[in-house]
């Protein structure tokens, strides 16, 4: 049931390894509401220039791919630990864009302001109908500024680090070879800080939740009080 007191859009934003896209799960789930993770939508655009062999510093030509992409995000289709189901064309890409060719050119992608406003424009459209939980880097200061409700979640890199290797120790095996260490780990996520910088500001009227030695239903529990008010 929905009280009518309650926000329709939430933006959800945070550094890499935040713990933005689980909580963003976790919140939309419990409140039946459309979750959408901003970072697959950049993850797919860098999924397909790799297909493509598309120059990822030639900002108008990874436009035109997201521009005619057919990105579609919605709830889980396949319960195999995912929170979401990406497809483009039909086509389920959802853990082919987790893969780490993916992750290591996706900021790179993210950086060119013609991509970032065709998808900004993807995701308000996707917004509009309310109910909706969205997680990115600028969903409250810039995607969705009149989001009525703004959370930033933010956690030291050590911490960053150390859930971003239990994520994907879970799913790889702790023994597979090409599972990155903790300290490699570490020099991604600052890299890609770093690259990110200009899109990571906080909305000014955002809560500010500091996740370090939270668990998920800790910083749930602090979000719904926010949430009910």
């Amino acid at each position: 049931m929905h009280g009518t007191s309650r926000p329709e859009r939430i933006a959800i934003d945070g550094p890499a390894g935040s713990g933005k896209s689980t909580i963003g799960e976790h919140l939309a789930h419990a409140l039946g509401y459309l979750y959408i993770d901003t970072g697959a939508t950049y993850r797919s655009v860098a999924w397909l220039a790799l297909q493509h062999d598309t120059n990822l510093h030639d900002g108008p030509a990874l436009a035109e791919l997201a521009r005619n992409a057919a990105i579609e995000i919605e709830r889980p289709t396949v319960m195999d630990g995912r929170h979401y189901t990406v497809t483009i064309h039909g086509r389920d890409i959802t853990w082919d864009i987790r893969d780490t060719s993916v992750t290591r050119y996706v900021s790179t992608v993210a950086t060119h302001p013609e991509v970032r406003a065709v998808l900004r424009e993807w995701q308000r459209t996707m917004a509009q109908n309310g109910q909706v939980v969205m997680v990115g880097r600028d969903i409250g200061a810039i995607v969705l500024p009149d989001a009525e409700l703004k959370i930033y979640l933010t956690a030291s890199l050590e911490e960053r680090a150390r859930r971003r290797y239990a994520e994907l120790a879970s799913r790889m095996g702790a023994s597979h070879p090409a599972l990155p260490s903790v300290q490699e780990l570490m020099s991604d996520i600052h890299r890609r800080d770093d690259e990110d910088r200009e899109n990571m500001h906080p909305a000014r009227d955002a809560i500010i939740v500091e996740t370090d030695g939270l668990s998920i239903p800790q910083v749930l529990d602090v979000i719904l009080k926010y949430v009910e008010k």
